[in-house]
């Protein structure tokens, strides 16, 4: 016998999971897998955490229980780099929260926040950390993130019933898949528009460091009144190459840290401290750190955006991520095409509407291979695109 929750049915389709199977079985059949699909790159971690990891490992108080308290020499690090890095001060005991990860705390969030029939925003296509809200009884509403607009939620397009009922809107700039950047005054009328309609703000803020030709990506916190109304996530895994590591941490509202913390305590027991270590002496060196990212994730960009130029698609050059979000010729569906890039070319890229229905017609690429492998996939991409040029014409 076999049951599942009503709730279980909610959750979207995960592409991800799909499209780890089929690299993991081209792999074992020794086909070159080129793989962009997921923003994971090919570059080891700084050298800092992996020494700090070690000798913590032999404290043998490293080995208890966190508890959602964690190692305060973590939460004061955190503390150290908001003020440093967007001069936003912070208590680092009240208003900062380690996670495991900022899927972790962004997945957990709604639970802390919604009730019955209240309305959740979330980006579409949008990261599938959010979209733990439909295991809640609160209402998803998707909003498209459309060319024309910047790619920008605009809150204030809900009609007057829906803002009277959203409780909790998820933003993420710079934007995954999108790579969008977000103004100040649209950060600016988003908060205002946050207190006006008592609305919870979710700051989704991983790429703040995986930025380029000289934009600096802000705190929404920066802005006087957000800390009221807002809990932004950040984590190590992007710009530090830290991804299975799973350290991050909230910051905002002491209200909202101790509600979000409350419902951690019931499902997990927080992050490993000798990790929490590393992540401390990780952010106290941040600037070097990112400095040296940015220079090869830029290279990487550069790269990336000439050849696929080359082979015949309309790129721009993002600002800040580590994405490319590729437009597909009108009529060619992104899970199809994906599919035949992976099958026919061994390249693994995600299909736009995995990431929710308004990303058909894209797809993603991320930058986790060097120059000389990327130009590769970028000719075996093209060869597919071609093809399909070619099947329209005769059409």
């Amino acid at each position: 016998m076999s049951r599942t929750s009503d709730r279980l049915g909610r959750l979207p389709y995960y592409a991800v999971n799909e499209l780890a199977a089929a690299k993991k079985r081209m792999l074992a059949e020794g086909v070159d897998v080129i793989d962009l699909s997921v923003g994971d790159a090919d570059i080891p971690p700084p050298e800092v955490a992996v020494r700090t990891l070690h000798e913590a490992l032999s404290d043998q108080a490293m080995s208890r229980y966190s508890f959602q308290i964690g190692l305060i020499e973590f939460r004061e690090a955190v503390a150290r780099y908001m003020e440093r890095r967007f001069g936003v001060v912070v208590d680092p005991m009240a208003e900062v929260l380690p996670l495991i990860g900022s899927k972790n705390g962004l997945s957990h969030l709604p639970f802390a926040i919604l009730n019955t029939g209240d309305i959740c925003i979330i980006p579409e296509p949008g990261y599938p950390g959010y979209f733990g809200t439909y295991l809640t009884d609160a209402e998803v509403l998707p909003y498209p993130l459309r060319a024309e607009r910047q790619f920008l939620i605009e809150l204030e397009d809900l009609s007057a019933d829906q803002l009277a009922r959203t409780g909790l809107a998820f933003l993420n700039y710079p934007n995954n898949p999108t790579s969008a950047i977000a103004p100040r005054d649209y950060l600016e009328r988003t908060v205002r528009a946050c207190h006006e309609h008592d609305i919870v703000l979710a700051y989704d803020n991983p790429y703040c460091e995986m930025t380029f030709d000289g934009y600096v990506a802000p705190s929404v916190l920066e802005i006087p009144t957000a800390r009221d109304v807002t809990l932004e996530f950040h984590s190590l895994s992007k710009s530090f190459c830290m991804t299975g590591w799973r350290l991050g941490w909230a910051v905002g509202s002491s209200e909202l840290i101790a509600a979000l913390q409350k419902v951690k305590s019931y499902v997990d027991t927080g992050p490993f401290l000798a990790v929490q270590r590393a992540g401390a002496a990780v952010l106290d060196n941040a600037e070097p750190l990112v400095a040296e990212m940015q220079r090869e994730f830029q290279e990487r960009r550069d790269a990336a955006v000439r050849c696929f130029r080359e082979v015949g698609f309309e790129v721009e050059a993002p600002k800040a991520t580590m994405y490319l979000w590729i437009e597909l010729p009108s009529g060619v569906t992104s899970v199809d095409f994906a599919q035949r890039v992976l099958e026919e070319q061994g390249v693994a890229v995600l299909p736009g509407s995995a990431l929710g229905s308004s990303g058909e017609g894209y797809f993603r690429i991320a930058l986790t291979v060097g120059a000389e492998r990327t130009r590769e996939a970028a000719a075996r991409i093209g060869r597919v695109l071609n093809e399909v040029r070619e099947t329209s014409a005769r059409a």
